[in-house]
């Protein structure tokens, strides 16, 4: 049985945010958001496209661990205060390991697992927006892995740093959960679409939407660097 799942396994599947629910249900989801916003080996996990789709199976996530209170709502309260709760502890890792190691990181070579120029991207964002970066990285791949590694690389003050790690938190898990439900719900009942069979397109939406800005920044941001360089 264990050899015929490993025969049936496709790792294109670890970048299907529904793979994840069928296959682990609220365990797996609350690892996923731990390790992607405080592990720099979680970059590549889809969490906000599967924060999503885990607001449309709330109540698939809440039977499964015997959470089901039968009220959509206090479902998904339950969801996001567990998944809040994982995602402050996944960027309290970071902060730490960044303390700890961080400073040595740009010294590391390229990886699968880890891309120094993410890294980078994360620095140049929190020197941008300090504190509030670690709001916003909540809501951009990459950046949200690396931005709790860079802040306790450049020492930010930790009750600081714990203030706009729960704000942050909050407003991402959130946001991306009851969207994902409510969303579901009103096409539903408005226009007779089930989005539970269109998540492909809806994830494809979810990445093209949270990594325009980073790819934005990768690609023009080095032109106009590049220009200015040019003109002195």
């Amino acid at each position: 049985m264990h050899q015929f799942l490993l025969l049936d396994f496709n790792w294109t599947q670890l970048l299907q945010p529904q793979w994840y629910i069928n296959n682990g249900g609220l365990l797996l989801l609350l690892l996923i958001v731990f390790a992607e916003t405080g592990l720099f080996i979680g970059f590549f996990f889809p969490g906000d496209s599967l924060l999503f789709v885990a607001g449309i199976f709330s109540t698939k996530l809440a039977a499964s661990f015997n959470l089901n209170t039968g009220s959509d709502f206090f479902n998904l309260l339950i969801i996001a205060a567990l998944c809040t709760l994982a995602g402050i502890l996944g960027n309290s890792v970071g902060y730490m390991f960044g303390r700890k190691v961080g400073p040595a990181m740009y010294k590391w070579r390229d990886r699968f697992l880890f891309k120094k120029r993410y890294l980078i991207q994360a620095h140049d964002f929190y020197e941008k927006h300090g504190g509030s970066a670690i709001v916003f990285a909540r809501f951009l791949p990459f950046i949200r892995t690396f931005a709790p590694i860079v802040a306790g690389i450049v020492a930010m003050d930790r009750k600081k740093f714990a203030f706009f790690n729960i704000i942050g938190c909050i407003a991402w898990v959130v946001s991306m959960l009851f969207i994902g439900h409510y969303l579901n719900t009103f096409v539903k009942s408005q226009f007779g679409l089930d989005l539970e069979k269109h998540l492909e397109v809806i994830v494809i939406g979810i990445v093209l939407v949270t990594t325009a800005p980073v790819l934005f920044k990768l690609f023009f941001g080095k032109k106009k660097k590049t220009d200015d360089t040019s003109t002195k």
